[in-house]
């Protein structure tokens, strides 16, 4: 017998739970969407996105970074995205074009976010609410963002991969 304390058993994640930082990512999307077909007021799209149901749920520091980090960096996060895109952010959709607004500047802002779990994260939106390939194109931008703004990271990682078992 082990003198090691046995450990309880972590509980599952029910199927279809969402972290809080996930739905502070859903209703950001939600919000950047409504923001960049309509032009509308920023503040006014954040009263309306905090009447919705689940934003009780959310990470709502994050949800704040998002939306407004967003809108906000607009013209520093669309220069970022054009150096890795094949066309002007106007001619995305504005579903993908949230989505690597907000993947961009979680690369870009939020170290406590693993570049991988970013990119991921990104991919996620894309897949649910993008178009059909649109998941493919969004992996691809931030995948070659990644080591320009998370080098350190990005070089370590890579090595570790490298490196003999």
């Amino acid at each position: 017998m082990s003198d090691t304390p046995a450990k309880s058993p972590a509980r599952p994640r029910r199927a279809g739970a969402k972290s809080a930082r996930r739905r502070a990512r859903e209703l950001a999307l939600q919000g950047l969407y409504e923001w960049l077909v309509g032009r509308g007021d920023i503040a006014a799209i954040d009263a309306h996105m905090r009447e919705q149901e689940g934003f009780d749920k959310c990470d709502r520091l994050h949800f704040d970074a998002l939306l407004h980090g967003c809108a906000g960096g607009l013209a520093e996060l669309d220069t970022l995205l054009l150096r890795h895109i094949d066309r002007k952010t106007s001619e995305l959709s504005p579903v993908e074009h949230a989505v690597l607004l907000i993947g961009g500047y979680e690369l870009q802002h939020c170290a406590d976010v693993p570049y991988k779990v970013a990119i991921n994260e990104a991919v996620e939106l894309a897949k649910t609410y993008g178009g059909t390939d649109g998941h493919k194109y969004v992996n691809g931008v931030l995948d070659h963002l990644a080591p320009e703004v998370r080098a350190a990271e990005v070089q370590s990682a890579r090595a570790a991969r490298s490196a003999p078992a």
